[in-house]
């Protein structure tokens, strides 16, 4: 039957949208390694006429493509008119051409993360914080910075003060990245609202990147007792904090009443020996999998048939169809 797209379906390029006919020798397409997006170059193109083609249906779109065509999926690679059930390697092809980051790992990767999980704002493609200290927005923004290397920078805001009755002046550092906001959403476990997010345990993977955390988060919602060396640190988010205790070996009764609790983290808790350091992804997974809900063949009929183009390509052989990965046969 053959391999391949028919002419006007559209494949996600490095520059943008390309369909399948427009795809020459040289092209840079994109493609799926594992769990991160790469990019690889078409070495050749190969036509073939066909009577017939499928259109798979997905959760997330809908492609058109030879019957035969490879498809990825957990257990390997599938013919697409045997892919209805299954689930499809898939990404975001909207976010495909946005800048990528490199994390550098340490004590300011650390404070940033502390940081926005007690005070920051993570919107769909920002992230922010909005305080009244300035020392804490300038460190702030000094790590971001140094941990993600996106520029940032303070502006002076007011805000509504619930307590005064009146406006208040503060301190706000906001950058706009979805990739950065993507980030911090995966740190915590997908949803950052602090009342649902999760424990950050990427700041397990060495001491200095822990201790950032700890004065990052101390800075926003915690502070130094006057009767003991330690940090004392506030949440209503009692399963947050439930999972830090024991990373420092801490005692942790949480308060009732919908009352905020509180987690003690004494100066020498590193002497408990309860920190182990842990291996996490520090890049964003970009990859996910797309349902695929039915397969259905159409025919050319009377009309002239399909025309199927097919690529090879160099480093990777997959690319991606509407976000889903495709590649020739072996």
């Amino acid at each position: 039957m053959g391999y391949g797209l028919p002419s006007k379906q559209t494949v996600n390029g490095v520059s943008g949208r390309l369909q399948a006919r427009n795809v020459r020798a040289g092209c840079r397409l994109w493609a799926l390694d594992g769990w991160h997006t790469v990019q690889t170059t078409v070495t050749a193109v190969e036509t073939v006429k066909a009577r017939e083609v499928v259109e798979v249906k997905t959760d997330r779109l809908t492609f058109i493509a030879a019957p035969d065509q490879m498809l990825g999926t957990p257990d390997g690679w599938v013919h697409a008119r045997d892919a209805e059930g299954t689930v499809l390697a898939w990404t975001a092809a909207r976010k495909l051409c946005r800048e990528r980051l490199t994390v550098t790992p340490g004590y300011e990767f650390g404070y940033l993360l502390g940081a926005n999980c007690s005070d920051g704002t993570v919107g769909k493609n920002y992230v922010s914080l909005v305080v009244n200290d300035e020392g804490f927005a300038a460190r702030f923004a000094a790590c971001l910075t140094a941990a993600t290397g996106l520029p940032a920078r303070l502006e002076a805001v007011t805000r509504p003060s619930g307590y005064l009755k009146r406006d208040v002046p503060g301190f706000r550092v906001r950058v706009v990245s979805s990739y950065l906001a993507d980030l911090m959403r995966q740190y915590v476990g997908g949803d950052a609202h602090h009342l649902r997010q999760r424990f950050p345990r990427v700041v397990l993977r060495d001491r200095e990147t822990f201790e950032g955390f700890l004065d990052g988060y101390t800075d926003g919602d915690g502070f130094r007792p006057k009767t003991c060396a330690a940090r004392l640190l506030v949440s209503s988010n009692v399963a947050f904090l439930s999972e830090l205790a024991p990373v420092v070996g801490a005692r942790f009764t949480p308060r009732g009443s919908g009352l905020a609790s509180h987690l003690v983290v004494a100066d020498s808790w590193p002497s408990r020996g309860s920190f182990k350091p842990e291996r996490h992804h520090l890049q964003l997974v970009e990859s996910a999998w797309a349902e695929v809900r039915e397969v259905r063949l159409r025919g050319a009929g009377s009309t002239k048939p399909f025309t199927l183009y097919s690529y090879r390509l160099d480093p990777y052989p997959g690319f991606l169809v509407n976000g889903h990965l495709a590649r020739q046969p072996w």
